[in-house]
């Protein structure tokens, strides 16, 4: 790996953004993002705690007054106003991920940015349609219900896809008509800020939505807490969820939507294209660095396809270009951070004194930044913890199988329910995977296949709701029912 070159990059604001304002945190205390490819510092940022989080839920709550009642319409040109923007900022919003996030800078100018414009679009096609029902229940009565928002929203995003996990989770707020607090994770809040900046050239009305960065205890369970807050959205791990759902329930029980961990199984059948197979394992698994939540961790493969499929993807794994994110040839950057990168070293660690075959990889690479081997483990057996722990990093664990309704079974012996893939030719064999496998998405020769129409989120331990599409929706309203007596006729009526 060449050595990466110290670049300058943009930084954007550094505040906390409350009301439409930049301001400082009351405590006046900043902590320091860095660049985890090389490990130094891109800025100081103003680090939120409770006191911040009173003052930005106060924003919100008197800004829900006015923006419940703003028209369908005007939400849905704000939100496509925003997107706009974020459009035209692309390259620098996609250098600033890259920077702190450490993804390739391809992957954030084609990928991350783009999907998470599609998102805020779709939304913006929903504000002017969210409406209820009229229920016939007898002839005395007109009975219809109201989709109405919750209200104000606290929203807690991960570091794995800053931006895109902006976009899910302001979008279908917004589009409801709740107003939001939100804090992104510590390690990467540099393009939640920047886009604040644009939510406000757009010409959201203040108070609509507040950015908090700051640290989880602090920040994070200020939200949690907060008794004027009327939900929470998180995406994280399943540790943190659980502490959120409690501090949720302790405050005023709240409406909570968790996205959690994940522990996915992607099932090779012995009539798979092995070829399209080993493509579809490498994108599911080394995608941003192993660093996603549905990430395919636990490869089951048939045994008759087995030595195939390992040896062709253990030459895939040993080509991947690992390096600079700037570089346009490089594939993986450097996991977040150094407490991501020591966990997965660890579990590699695990791995190899556990009895797993390591194929390649399995070392840190380069002295500068958090950068990590591509690895893959064989004679993986399903009590190891890379069997079972969540990795969030580049580390592919095969295991063999040899019938189906026990691959079933090994694929749902595990706390999470995220997603699921199968790779086979025949339609029967896809659908009893699929319709057997408890998770909430179950991809058939593809993986990671998003779209922002298409409901995501987990059984089990992988959350509680689903983000994206009508779905997604559905979590930011509440339903009210209105049941009106009507007047009795004062004689018969004859209809004709």
């Amino acid at each position: 790996m060449d050595p990466l070159v110290t670049r300058s990059f943009p930084t954007g604001p550094t505040k906390l953004f409350i009301n439409n304002q930049w301001v400082d945190a009351v405590s006046k205390k900043t902590f320091p993002v860095l660049n985890p490819a090389n490990k130094e510092v891109i800025a100081q940022i103003a680090e939120a705690d409770k006191p911040d989080v009173d003052i930005a839920v106060k924003a919100a709550r008197k800004a829900f007054q006015s923006w419940r009642n703003v028209s369908g319409g005007e939400r849905a040109r704000l939100l496509n106003k925003l997107a706009d923007l974020i459009e035209k900022h692309n390259d620098e919003i996609a250098m600033m991920e890259s920077a702190n996030n450490g993804k390739p800078y391809q992957i954030a100018k084609h990928v991350d940015v783009p999907v998470s414009v599609e998102c805020i679009r779709y939304y913006a096609g929903w504000a002017d349609k969210i409406q209820g029902k009229t229920i016939p229940v007898n002839s005395e009565n007109f009975v219809y219900t109201l989709h109405e928002p919750v209200g104000v929203v606290g929203q807690i995003i991960p570091w794995n896809f800053p931006l895109l996990m902006f976009a899910w989770k302001i979008a279908p707020a917004l589009a409801t008509g709740c107003t939001i607090v939100m804090k992104p994770a510590e390690q990467t809040p540099l393009s939640a800020l920047r886009v604040a900046e644009l939510i406000a050239e757009a010409g959201f009305p203040p108070g609509v939505v507040n950015i908090l960065p700051g640290y989880g205890p602090t920040a994070g369970e200020g939200i949690s807490m907060h008794p004027d807050v009327d939900k929470v959205a998180f995406t994280g791990s399943t540790e943190v969820g659980k502490l959120i759902q409690i501090a949720s329930a302790k405050s005023n029980l709240k409406n909570v939507t968790l996205e959690l961990g994940g522990k996915s199984p992607l099932i090779v059948c012995e009539d798979a294209d092995i070829a399209e197979a080993v493509e579809i394992a490498h994108f599911g698994l080394f995608f941003n660095m192993g660093q996603c939540c549905c990430a395919s961790s636990r490869v089951f493969v048939h045994e008759k396809v087995y030595d195939e499929f390992v040896r062709q993807s253990t030459e895939k794994a040993k080509k991947r270009v690992v390096g600079d994110p700037m570089d346009p040839k490089t594939e993986q950057g450097p996991q977040v951070d150094e407490e991501q990168y020591k966990k997965i070293l660890e579990l590699i660690n695990s791995g190899k004194t556990q009895g797993a075959k390591l194929q390649c990889g399995g070392n840190a690479l380069g002295d500068k930044g958090f950068f990590i081997e591509p690895t893959v483990f064989t004679d993986v057996k399903d009590e190891m913890r890379i069997a079972q722990e969540e990795i969030f990093g580049p580390v592919m664990s095969v295991l063999k199988f040899s019938d189906y309704d026990e691959v079933i079974r090994r694929a749902n012996k595990t706390q999470y329910g995220l997603a699921a893939g199968v790779c086979s030719k025949s339609l029967d064999t896809a659908l009893k995977m699929a319709h057997n496998i408890r998770a909430g998405t179950v991809w058939v020769n593809c993986y990671n296949a998003f779209s922002a129409a298409a409901p995501f989120g987990g059984y089990k331990q992988s959350g509680l709701g689903r983000e994206l599409g009508e779905y997604g929706l559905r979590q930011y309203l509440e339903v009210k029912t209105v049941n009106i007596k009507l007047p009795k006729h004062t004689k018969d009526i004859e209809y004709c």
